[in-house]
């Protein structure tokens, strides 16, 4: 049996630690790549080659989490500035700004890309429905018990 060699990918232009990766699903445009670092300027990437394509500019502290929508056209990030924010990832532009009391560290999109999950160290997640991003999420702080 042949082995298969492996070539890793490097991507440069980060100034910080990277401390989170996320890859999108395989789009008719191909796949890519969102990293989050502590330079705050998470940036998306061709999934294949690691060419830049763009950052997202708006945060004011370390980015933790990060995440891709199923059609790669809104990316999520979560950072130290106790703020979660959700991106055209075509444009690069800020679509909503959601705030928490303290740090946030994770982010994730649903199936549907209908609702936002996010965790911190708050210890709560929310979940937020894009489709009504000015109300308020749904809280959960301990093991089923939701706060709407």
């Amino acid at each position: 049996m042949a082995s298969v060699r492996q070539i890793p990918l490097t991507c440069s232009g980060h100034t910080r630690p990277v401390v989170h990766l996320a890859f999108s699903k395989v789009t008719p445009n191909g796949f890519f790549l969102i990293s989050a670092c502590k330079d705050g300027k998470p940036m998306l990437r061709q999934g294949d080659t690691g060419d830049w394509i763009g950052t997202f500019t708006g945060h004011k502290g370390a980015v933790w989490g990060v995440a891709l929508n199923g059609d790669a056209s809104r990316a999520a990030t979560g950072a130290a500035d106790f703020t979660a924010k959700v991106w055209d990832a075509v444009t690069g532009e800020e679509l909503h700004n959601f705030a928490h009391q303290h740090i946030v560290k994770s982010v994730d999109f649903s199936q549907d890309s209908q609702y936002l999950l996010t965790g911190s160290n708050e210890k709560l997640l929310r979940i937020y429905d894009m489709n009504k991003p000015d109300c308020e999420p749904t809280t959960f702080s301990e093991i089923g018990r939701a706060h709407v």
